[in-house]
């Protein structure tokens, strides 16, 4: 018996964003490297590339995003309420958040874990050596649990200083409130990077307590557009598996190899399993780059942040980053 693909129906998001040309983003209200405006209200970092690509892909245009800043309390009732499209804002996937809140993550642009930062005067070398210390964190965050795991299990007796917001975290920890702070370690050199008036008179500890795979989120409900997100996603990780890069992309049409031909629409059409048509992966590639460029502009050894690539090489490479194959 032979079965035939059929094409997906567009879905009600996508035509949503079709119809008002532009593609709704929920981000961090900044997070360098991840999320971040500039005086000129330009937003740059891991996470906006995403919705770049994602605009790139259904709109043809990556500049026709609406970004919209949100706070770790505000960002899931904002994606459920349809005020934004989809949510790429450093946030955990989690058993609970991914079966609880009317939502899907969609898969891990970039696997961290948490840590702890504290003033090299300090002299603490362990987070193991943190008993009794008063540390900053952030209220409604796996990071705020997380932390009371760690020092139940560690007898370490921490006294959390609480804040509803990021920046007011950031804030207490720089004034000398907290002993210590903790977030995501890329949080930890992000916020190092940009707040600190020495960011070498701060020591990030070498423990990570947590495993933290960050990636977009999207509304259950439309099938359609969860896969679209999803699998732009995987085709910029399978994009530098293959060597197709912002810069070479137009000439790799030309290439030979079946695996960059269905990537790059010369071969088999799979746009329209998608609602899409064949140059969709082009058109998100051109515009950001592939996974590694992505991660090397916005966070990697050359920019501010230098993060090291780690567990988010490419499987082949020794990290995780493995997509599914555009076939």
């Amino acid at each position: 018996m032979v079965t035939t693909a059929a094409p997906a129906w567009a879905g009600k998001t996508l035509d949503a964003i079709k119809s008002r040309g532009t593609l709704n983003c929920g981000v961090n209200t900044g997070l360098p490297g991840f999320s971040s405006a500039d005086s000129q209200g330009q937003w740059t970092g891991l996470d906006v590339d995403v919705c770049k690509a994602i605009a790139a892909t259904v709109l043809g245009d990556a500049s026709k995003v609406k970004w919209t800043p949100l706070n770790a309390s505000q960002r899931f009732a904002v994606l459920q309420a349809g005020e934004v499209d989809i949510l790429s804002r450093n946030t955990t996937w989690t058993l609970n958040r991914d079966a609880s809140l009317g939502l899907h993550f969609t898969g891990t642009t970039y696997y961290d874990g948490q840590g702890f930062m504290v003033s090299k005067k300090s002299k603490i070398t362990s987070a193991k050596s943190l008993k009794g210390a008063t540390v900053c964190v952030q209220s409604g965050t796996t990071t705020e649990k997380n932390l009371n795991d760690y020092s139940k299990a560690n007898k370490l007796s921490v006294k959390p200083v609480v804040f509803d917001s990021f920046e007011a975290a950031n804030k207490a920890y720089f004034a000398g409130r907290c002993q210590a702070y903790t977030t995501d370690a890329s949080g930890l050199a992000s916020v190092r990077n940009k707040e600190a008036a020495n960011p070498d008179d701060h020591v990030i500890l070498p423990e990570l307590i947590s495993k933290e795979p960050l990636g977009p989120s999207v509304r259950r409900g439309d099938d359609e557009f969860f896969a679209i997100v999803k699998w732009t996603v995987f085709a910029l990780i399978e994009a530098e598996e293959y060597g197709i890069t912002q810069a070479n992309v137009d000439q790799m049409k030309s290439s030979t190899d079946p695996v960059v031909q269905r990537i790059l629409g010369t071969s088999e059409d799979t746009g329209k399993l998608l609602g899409l048509d064949k140059e969709w992966a082009y058109r998100a590639i051109k515009a950001v780059g592939n996974y590694g460029e992505m991660f090397e502009r916005n966070v990697g050894p050359k920019s501010t942040l230098k993060l090291p690539r780690g567990l988010n090489n490419q499987w082949n490479k020794g990290g995780l980053m493995y997509a599914p194959p555009v076939r």
